[in-house]
């Protein structure tokens, strides 16, 4: 079974940092892109910011020039290095991943989730 990590959540006061990390495990055989989505109360999830396996990176608007997207292969762990942050950005963080499992001698793509981890930043 593949599962995906999360932790780095918690409460900071506005401009202040927090450092998420997702990490994946089980009978991984391959992972694609990875990346962050938030969900606020009463609003969509959104993409925050995703990194490919070559390192290409994209953010939403809001974010740029704050946080860092990161990923470290060899541990298959996502990171997202969040500063300057602003009340606005309080909701929880859900990592995602596009892992590959083997069976036999096919591959199987799918979408993972990890549970969702806590950001509230008090003005």
């Amino acid at each position: 079974q593949v599962q995906l990590v999360e932790s780095g959540g918690g409460l900071v006061q506005a401009g202040g940092s927090l450092r998420l990390s997702c990490a994946a495990s089980g009978s991984i055989f391959s992972i694609n892109g990875m990346g962050w989505y938030r969900q606020a109360p009463g609003k969509q999830r959104e993409l925050v910011a995703t990194i490919t396996s070559g390192g290409n990176t994209n953010y939403m608007d809001s974010v740029k020039g704050r946080f860092t997207i990161s990923r470290d292969n060899a541990k298959n762990t996502v990171y997202l290095q969040m500063n300057g942050l602003r009340p606005e950005d309080t909701a929880v963080y859900y990592c995602n991943a596009a892992i590959a499992t083997k069976r036999l001698m096919s591959l199987t793509w799918n979408d993972y989730w990890g549970q969702g981890t806590q950001v509230t930043v008090s003005s």
